[in-house]
């Protein structure tokens, strides 16, 4: 006698899901990084591949328990569908934790009294006190920063690690003379597509500069930490060029100083 051995259905239907919600979560974030689909169009398609990527989950889940019972066949489907479904629900895993770990904030800024004016026109609710010090709590080193450097050789190292982040230039006002103001206003994308208006502010002083900056999401509920988290990383880099800088300035005073010795000689 033949005994029929079957391939359990939870397990084909948690592979199909989870080869729906592959593309279904990666080609978005392709359409919405390139601007082919709208902040908006982009939440309601990634809603649905999470949706379909946890139909997946649920299958395998359930496949797994009929197969331990029953002994059909379905393994491989199974779990290559709990694989497929745990890959595409781990951005949304990532944005919940990082949701809960950072506050909910209109604006990341140096100088909340004074904001730095904006291109895009969007208007931004006054930050409170309150969440002004939860910011600077979360982000301590998104503070302002003042460097022995004339503004406007401070305006082109600002510049310099502008274009090397790939932001989109959208004003560029460099200070007239070294006790003026110069400002950048620039678009950076997020890894998901989200853009937020990032402004630069270089202000000349008799000691030096000072510099300012302010993150502003542009479409997104809630930036998941990324204002402030790209205010602080811009900023070390910053520290760390500025130090190289006055690093290497005395040594090249020096070389200076001895080629005009032996051309004196």
């Amino acid at each position: 006698m033949r005994i029929l051995i079957r391939t359990s259905k939870w397990a084909i239907w948690s592979r199909r899901f989870g080869s729906l919600a592959l593309p279904l979560t990666i080609v978005p974030v392709l359409l919405h990084r390139e601007q082919f689909v709208t902040s908006a169009d982009f939440t309601i398609m990634e809603a649905v591949a999470a949706g379909i990527a946890t139909l997946a989950l649920i299958a395998a889940v359930g496949a797994f328990g009929r197969l331990w019972i029953t002994g059909d066949r379905g393994w491989g489907k199974a779990i290559s569908g709990l694989l497929l479904a745990l890959v595409c629900l781990a951005p949304f895993a990532y944005l919940a934790y990082a949701a809960a770990r950072y506050p909910t904030v209109a604006e990341v800024s140096t100088d909340y009294s004074s904001p730095l004016p904006l291109v895009s026109g969007l208007r931004v609710t006054p930050t409170s006190l309150a969440l002004q010090e939860r910011i600077l709590e979360t982000f301590p080193n998104a503070t302002r920063r003042s460097y022995p450097v004339e503004a406007t050789e401070m305006f082109e190292v600002v510049a310099d690690l502008v274009e090397a982040r790939g932001w989109q230039v959208r004003t560029r006002r460099a200070p007239p003379t070294a006790l003026e103001t110069g400002q950048l206003n620039v678009i950076a994308t997020t890894l998901f597509g989200w853009r937020d208006e990032v402004a630069i502010r270089v202000t000349g002083t008799v000691q030096g500069s000072t510099i300012d900056m302010r993150s502003v999401p542009l479409a997104s509920l809630h930036d998941f930490g990324e204002s402030g988290r790209r205010i602080e990383e811009f900023l070390l880099a910053l520290d760390q060029q500025i130090t190289l800088l006055m690093r290497n300035a005395p040594l090249a005073a020096s070389a200076a100083d001895n080629a005009d010795d032996g051309a004196a000689d």
